[in-house]
């Protein structure tokens, strides 16, 4: 059974590349529209999946609320960026700044997340729950989908 950091990377992988083909695209296109919608059908089904399972259980633990208090907070930061994309024409100069911006802002929560919340996380929360909430999150994230 995979761990809740080992489904929450390969997310953050998915992610990552559905990202990079969005930087790539141009204008008003198709390619851009579809893949702006999968991106953000993507990353409001993870975070609501990651907050309610990883997170909740990390700001259970004293020693883990700082680390997912900042957390929650970039996802706020990353949904509120969504909805300034949402508000802008595709063909306009301002989507694609905007676009990488946030594209900046969720590399660096992967980042940070894969590597200092995640080193927090398994000192406090024990292998058999980290699987479980592996398993939590995928249910829950099929739900929010």
């Amino acid at each position: 059974m995979a761990t809740i950091y080992e489904v929450l990377k390969k997310d953050h992988d998915s992610h990552r590349e559905v990202l990079n083909k969005l930087d790539a695209t141009s204008g008003d296109s198709p390619e851009r529209e579809k893949l702006y919608a999968t991106m953000k059908r993507e990353l409001e089904a993870h975070t609501a999946a990651e907050e309610e399972t990883f997170y909740a259980t990390l700001m259970a633990k004293p020693d883990g609320q700082e680390k997912a208090r900042h957390s929650v907070s970039e996802h706020k930061e990353a949904a509120d960026l969504l909805g300034e994309l949402d508000e802008t024409e595709f063909s306009s100069p301002g989507w694609l700044a905007r676009f990488r911006k946030l594209k900046e802002e969720l590399e660096h929560h992967m980042d940070e997340e894969e590597n200092e919340v995640f080193a927090r996380a398994r000192k406090l929360i024990a292998q058999p729950k980290a699987e479980e909430l592996g398993s939590e999150f995928l249910r829950r994230k099929r739900a929010e989908m």
